[in-house]
């Protein structure tokens, strides 16, 4: 077993090579960080000589529970202790993975929240189309909620990535995998006017190959833009949990509801497991009963 010494040293080893090896996005490495040096802090705290055992490994979780962590959280923990131990098996660093009897603590799948398509509207039309940054906010969320893209990957687009012949954006998501997906006509044209006069305005002269930026010339990033969110639901009269993610859940769901297959779904979301996808399972149960009740002579 390793050193309680050297375990930060394991770690850090572990997450260059989730980073350069494996090709993790930076916020799954730094979900990983906080999950492991909170192991690395526990050792140390109970004076270990070795890095954690089974029965201390137990221990440990149990803290988190106390610590109010839901079980969702629980589980990324219990997931990234178990990507390293992996890790530190193959590099015969240890001999057993004291995560291999530990029991993934059961997750209830919650419905995801999404917004109507009125208050879409509302949100959409809260952009100031006569100022730059408010055609910028408005382009990003036309193209948010006509792609169902995560946040980090709508922040990292590049302009060379968009195609407004074809109606289609190259996106690249976790992983570095890259995937293409179809962009509507309304979004291609907030975006087209965003190109030609706002995204100008708000460099002014200075150059960029990321395709939404801020006036400092910077790309925008993930916080920038759950601000203008945040600022734009205030005056869209929509106050409690809106996030980028519900955008990219109402994508999902719209879809759905307007007779799009699952797997198409799964495709533009950028999800490897269509179990991922299946969180939208509500909206094909209410369709089904919309169906039979239409349909079925005895309904």
């Amino acid at each position: 077993m390793p050193e309680v010494a050297s375990l930060s040293a394991h770690i850090q080893c572990y997450l260059d090579s989730c980073r350069m090896e494996k090709g993790l996005s930076v916020n799954s490495i730094s979900a990983m960080s906080l999950d492991l040096n909170g192991l690395a802090a526990y050792s140390k705290d109970q004076k270990l000589n070795c890095a954690p055992l089974e029965e201390d490994l137990r221990k440990y979780i149990d803290i988190l529970y106390q610590k109010g962590l839901s079980s969702r959280s629980v589980a990324r923990h219990l997931s990234s202790l178990r990507g390293f131990y992996y890790h530190l098996i193959t590099k015969g660093a240890v001999t057993a993975d004291p995560t291999e009897f530990l029991t993934t603590p059961k997750q209830w799948k919650a419905i995801p929240k999404f917004l109507n398509s009125e208050d879409i509207d509302k949100l959409l039309k809260a952009a100031d189309l006569d100022d730059p940054l408010g055609l910028r906010n408005r382009a990003m969320l036309e193209l948010l909620y006509a792609t169902g893209l995560r946040v980090s990957e709508l922040c990292s687009l590049e302009v060379s990535d968009l195609n407004l012949d074809m109606g289609v954006l190259r996106v690249t998501g976790k992983g570095n995998k890259q995937r293409l997906v179809p962009v509507g006509r309304q979004a291609l044209a907030f975006i087209n006017r965003f190109l030609e006069s706002a995204r100008p305005a708000i460099l002014k002269r200075r150059a960029s190959r990321y395709l939404f930026v801020t006036g400092r010339g910077t790309r925008m990033t993930r916080q920038m833009f759950w601000i203008a969110l945040r600022d734009l639901g205030k005056k869209a009269g929509i106050f409690h949990g809106l996030t980028p993610h519900v955008l990219r859940h109402s994508f999902a769901t719209h879809l759905l509801e307007n007779g799009a297959d699952l797997r198409s779904v799964q495709t533009m979301l950028g999800h490897v497991d269509i179990g991922t996808t299946e969180i939208y399972t509500h909206v094909m149960r209410g369709r089904l009963r919309r169906v039979v009740d239409e349909h079925h002579p005895r309904a």
